[in-house]
This record gives structure tokens, C-alpha cells and sequence, in this order.
């Protein structure tokens, strides 16, 4: 029997009652035999997220601090859920020995992971299903990447395809035995491991939103959700911020041409995004673009020097000044005689001099600015390419809403065109493009 790994972020298993749509979304389909959780999500926008007070607990017992205030929060939120699921209080006693490990100094990670560790021990009762520690067949090595011989380990553990099986996600452990924890968000992470692992047929990502949107929802009223994407295409995204799916949990999954699904834990009947290898004919006959996304926050340091393309090895030693320093450059549109790179402008900070004064003295050119405040906008499609006038309605659109370009950028993969606008035209710059491509009604 083919399978589904299904997992269920914060938001999903944020109390009983949506546990309870957990596990009716888990019985309406009996491929769904793999089930991956995330710590409890908050219930109330004023109240804190439980993997923060993990992280407070272990710092505070660090400086010999009493955690008796934050880590009361903790065990009050387990068991609440406890109670209201009807579990065996059990579990509460874990908890007790857990917070003698956090007075005592366990790991800062250890100490982070226990949230999505406990809240899969009692989905796992919940459910009738067996409880899957990540720690012991998921091993993380310097770097984040993933030891390869975890995808055997722990497709050996989910072999039985008649089982139901409950994983934490979040962590895994390095290869001395530590508990480490991926990057915030990082229980997409786990799941898709769990999907290679498991050789399965379609990972499903259940979340709070139906699908991704065709562009900020913060920007765009009510933006259109994606059918369907490629693994390039949500890559091209998530990079420029779109943000409903963790971008490292494409790696693994797309490796193993096994295509994803986010679906919507409060709406199981929406249909959601499905990303996928390749995408199909229709999808793209009937799409000009993917979609839409952008960031704030760059600043672009602009040289110019006669003669410039001439010059043997000039990008060369540019980009290493900014090498040296620690800086990462996200762009470099050029021209005969000049050159900008684009840097995240946060990175800048306490080094914008030290840079100038290195350029100057090692490059000597004819004049050196640097912009602040620019944010980047890319318009996405697999089918641009093929596709006649997609640049003349992105500047059109933009010239009629009179929004200045300060950068045009486009990949090699022609699956994307980037313009850089002022900090202060960026809302009105995505929802003049949102508007060029998705009609009304």
C-alpha cells in the first residue's frame, strides 16, 4: 500500500479540539499511516510560543535563575491538552523529570526540542499510534545537512505500512548522540525526511492556510492561492519571501521526485498547492506567472570606472573584499562601466566604511555610492519563458503606478524577473504586478 506522510504544524496541534481535526484528517485516508508534529502553536496571538519559553527555561536555569514562572506555563499547556484529549496524566510525570534536566543544564537544542518530543508522545496515545523519536535515527551533521544513512535508519523504523506512526519533528541528534534542532519552522524539515525515508507517494504539509498565495496576503487583498507549483518555482519564493513553507524541506523530497501538498487543518475540503517535479501541461498553458514575492531591507553599493569591462578580473576581486568581511551578495546587475552589488542592508551595519575604503583602495573607481532601503520584487513563472510580453506588463504596470526601478535583474533559468523599487514603493509596487496579472473576479 502506497503511503502519506501527513505533518501537522503548531497551529494544528495547538490544543485538544485541533488534535481532533488531526485525527479525522488521519482516518479519511488510510495511506496516512506517517504522521509528523510540531510543538503546540499558540492559541491567542498575546500568548507566547511555547519552543521561546523552552529557550527561556534553559537560559534562565543557565544563570541559576528560577524557572518556576515559565516552565509552570509549559507544563499548564500539556496539561491542558492532556486533559482535554482524556490521556492518562502519565505523561505530566515526564514532564517533572524533564524540568530537573533543564536545572540541572542539559543542551540548549535538547532543552527546545522536548515541545515537539512530548507533543508527539501524546498525539501518538491519541491517535493508537506508535511514538518515532527522531533523535535516535536522524543524524545532522555540521552545517545542517543530513547524514544520508538517516533516510535507511529511519525508513527501517517506518517500514510496516499497516502501522500508524507518530514522529516529532524538529530535531534529530549529531553524530555524538546530542539532540540538534533544525532552524525554526524546521518540522517541514522532518517531514520531509520522513517521506524519502518512507518512499512515500505525496507528503502532505497541514498548516493554517489553504495553500500558498499568489502574493502577500499583508500587501494584496484576498491574493489568489497556487494550484500548483514546481520544486523550482516555491524554490524561486521561499528565497524572495514567501514564507508558508519552510524552503530547506523542499531538498529532500525533491531529490526523491515525491510531491508535496499544503492543506489547510481547519479547511480539510480545500484542495490546497501541490508542489510538484514537474509541472503539467495545463498548469502551464493556463498560468503566466507562478507568482509574486519580494523583501525589504537591501541596500546596493554602486561603482562605476572607465573602462571597467576591460579590465581583467575585476568582479573577482570585488566580490572578495565583500568575501573577506563576511558580507553575502544576493545581486550584481551590471554594465560596460559599472557594476552594483546587492547586499541584505542589516549586513552592512558597523561595515559600510571599512568596504568603501577597501573597494576604493584596491579597485579605484571613478565614483562609489551606496543606496539604502531598497527592497527586491520577483515576479515567478516556469512558463515566462515561453511566454511574449511578461516584461512589458511588469514595467507598464509599474509605470502606471508610478513606481521608479532602481534594479532589473533576470536569472539565467528565464523563470524570473527581479526589479529593485525604493523601501517606500514596495507595497504599492506588488499589488501594481498582483494586479497586472490576476484579472478581478
Amino acid at each position: 500500500m502506497e503511503r502519506i506522510v501527513v505533518k501537522f504544524g503548531g497551529s494544528s496541534v495547538a490544543d485538544g479540539q485541533q488534535i481532533d481535526k488531526v485525527r479525522a484528517i488521519v482516518a479519511a485516508d488510510r495511506r496516512r499511516r506517517i504522521v509528523v508534529v510540531s510543538a503546540p502553536g499558540k492559541r491567542r496571538e498575546e500568548e507566547r510560543k511555547l519552543t521561546d519559553l523552552l529557550y527561556l527555561c534553559h537560559d534562565m536555569a543557565a544563570l541559576g535563575t528560577s524557572i518556576a514562572e515559565p516552565f509552570a506555563e509549559i507544563s499548564g499547556r500539556f496539561a491542558l491538552i492532556v486533559a482535554q484529549l482524556g490521556l492518562s496524566p502519565a505523561l505530566l510525570d515526564e514532564l517533572d523529570l524533564f524540568r530537573a534536566e533543564l536545572e540541572k543544564g542539559c543542551g540548549r537544542d535538547y532543552a527546545a526540542s522536548r515541545g515537539e518530543y512530548f507533543s508527539a508522545r501524546m498525539i501518538a496515545g491519541y491517535l493508537g499510534g506508535e511514538f518515532v523519536d527522531p533523535a535516535e535515527h536522524i543524524t545532522i551533521l555540521p552545517g545542517g545537512r543530513i547524514d544520508e544513512d538517516s533516510y535507511r535508519a529511519l525508513g527501517e523504523r517506518l517500514r510496516d505500512p499497516e502501522r500508524l506512526y507518530v514522529m516529532a519533528g524538529f530535531y534529530g541528534s549529531d553524530p555524538a548522540g546530542r539532540v540538534v534542532t533544525f532552524s525554526r519552522g524546521g518540522s517541514d524539515i522532518s517531514g520531509a525526511i520522513a517521506a524519502r525515508a518512507a518512499g512515500a507517494a505525496l507528503y502532505e504539509n497541514w498548516t493554517d492556510t489553504s495553500g500558498i498565495l499568489m502574493a502577500d496576503p499583508r500587501l494584496v487583498k484576498n491574493p489568489r492561492p497556487i494550484e500548483e507549483i514546481s520544486f523550482r518555482e516555491i524554490r524561486e519564493m521561499a528565497y524572495m519571501g514567501a514564507s508558508v513553507f519552510h524552503d530547506e524541506a523542499i531538498v529532500p523530497v525533491r531529490e526523491a521526485g515525491i510531491p508535496i501538498r499544503i492543506r489547510n487543518t481547519n479547511r480539510p475540503e480545500d484542495p490546497g498547492t501541490l508542489i510538484t517535479p514537474q509541472l503539467s501541461p495545463a498548469s502551464l498553458s493556463e498560468t503566466e506567472i507562478a507568482g509574486i514575492a519580494g523583501r525589504r531591507g537591501f541596500a546596493m553599493i554602486c561603482l562605476e570606472k572607465s573602462l571597467l569591462s576591460k579590465e581583467r578580473g575585476f568582479l573577482h576581486r570585488l566580490l572578495g573584499i565583500f568575501e573577506e568581511h563576511g558580507v553575502g551578495c544576493e545581486q550584481c546587475p551590471s554594465s560596460i562601466d559599472s557594476i552594483s552589488v546587492l547586499v541584505e542592508e542589516c549586513r552592512l551595519d558597523g561595515l559600510e566604511e571599512v568596504l568603501c575604503e577597501e573597494i576604493r583602495r584596491r579597485l579605484q573607481p571613478d565614483s562609489l555610492v551606496v543606496e539604502r532601503d531598497l527592497a527586491l520584487i520577483a515576479v515567478v513563472g516556469e512558463g515566462m519563458v515561453r511566454t511574449i510580453g511578461i516584461a512589458a506588463k511588469i514595467f507598464a504596470a509599474l509605470h502606471k503606478a508610478a513606481v521608479n526601478v532602481r534594479v532589473i535583474n533576470q536569472g539565467a533559468s528565464e523563470m524570473n524577473i527581479i526589479v529593485g523599487v525604493a523601501g517606500k514603493d514596495y507595497a504599492r509596487a506588488v499589488g501594481a504586478l498582483y494586479a497586472a496579472f490576476v484579472p478581478e473576479g
